[in-house]
């Protein structure tokens, strides 16, 4: 009866520490069954019996409690059989319990996760603030995951699950104006933040906060109408702000801090400005190489591209051939004629020989 009794002592142990949302309880539970079995199989079993040895009972008791049971170690006595039978009914309940809370744990985190209630600990990273469907996923593709800095994805209350949870990016929800939102997506540590706002106003309201959290990040807003780009440079002038229509462009920035400056200056009239020039025929064939070298050496012009058979090629390698009737786009500080560039081209291209 003894060894009633000692069950029914465990079974209101077990049960007072149910109501811990912990693994704790059953660990404790399996403390217990091990310093209370020991000595009772002590008591039951012969002197001399292997069993009682500690290099032995700890293994007997987690290959019986596990249910494994490999049989090199058995109790002989009929005491001994029922103090293996509170541990197996004891390490079993105990081991079940703990097996359940912690798949409990680990889908409450990933349910935590996928709510994008967590509370990331990142820093160095990009965020990503605001989501709108098939437009997000365009801009988080150009934000390699792999090899370059982790990205945060922020969403409005609106989006309920996780929108790309097949990827290595971590989700927060909320109020994408409160600092303490902003805060759990760890903007304070963000090397750089995109604000991709729902409308215009939206998007200095969420700047106002990201600049609060942290006036030291890179931040990329996107806007409708870049004429209010002038009300977000209050704020900071160091807020870069895009074209909400080219999403690449932001992308671009989040990663090479001062692209869309660059971008900016070749479309501002004044200085340095991009023309097009269709190669003389007279030229013949010459390299794209010959082409770079001659205008900027001659002329402080910088080659970008060139358009050959219809097809306009960007920055091309420098072996490239360009035949005769070929477009280049240059940018200089003055049109150049086109008998300035033969005579230019064609010198520099026998010279190079």
């Amino acid at each position: 009866m003894r060894g009633f009794d000692v069950l029914f002592l465990l079974a209101r142990v077990k049960r007072s520490l149910a109501r811990w949302q912990t693994g704790l309880p059953a660990a404790i539970v399996m403390v217990f069954v091990f310093v209370t079995s020991w000595p009772l199989m002590v008591i039951a079993e012969p002197a001399g019996s292997a069993i009682v040895e500690p290099q032995n009972y700890w293994w007997w008791f987690v290959v019986s409690g596990s249910t494994v049971g490999y049989g090199d170690f058995f109790p002989e006595t009929a005491g001994g059989h029922v103090v293996g039978v509170y541990v197996i009914v004891g390490a079993i309940t105990a081991l079940t319990t703990l097996l359940t809370q912690l798949a409990a744990v680990v889908e409450n985190a990933k349910g935590r996760r996928m709510q994008g209630a967590i509370t990331v600990d990142r820093s160095d990273h990009v965020v990503v603030l605001g989501y709108v469907p098939g437009r997000t996923e365009r801009i988080l593709q150009g934000l390699p995951s792999e090899g370059g800095r982790p990205v945060v994805l922020c969403a409005w209350d609106e989006v309920e699950q996780h929108p790309v949870a097949d990827r290595d990016i971590e989700f927060v929800r909320g109020d994408l104006t409160d600092p303490d939102v902003l805060r759990r997506a760890a903007v304070h540590r963000a090397y750089s933040v995109l604000v991709d706002a729902r409308d215009d106003n939206e998007a200095l309201a969420m700047v106002v906060s990201v600049h609060h959290v942290n006036p030291e990040a890179h931040v990329v807003v996107t806007l409708r109408d870049l004429g209010r780009a002038d009300h977000l440079r209050y704020v900071s002038e160091s807020v870069r702000c895009v074209q909400w229509h080219v999403p690449r462009m932001a992308t671009e920035e989040l990663q090479d801090p001062g692209v869309t400056q660059v971008y900016t200056e070749l479309m501002t009239y004044g200085g340095g400005n991009t023309y097009s020039m269709r190669l003389p025929d007279s030229l013949g064939a010459v390299t794209f190489g010959a082409c770079q070298s001659t205008f900027g050496q001659e002329f402080d012009a910088t080659v970008l591209a060139t358009r050959v058979d219809g097809q306009l090629l960007v920055s091309p390698g420098w072996q490239t051939v360009l035949p005769t009737g070929s477009v280049v786009y240059y940018v200089s500080r003055e049109r150049l004629s086109p008998d300035r560039i033969r005579a230019a081209v064609r010198d520099g291209a026998a010279a190079m020989r």
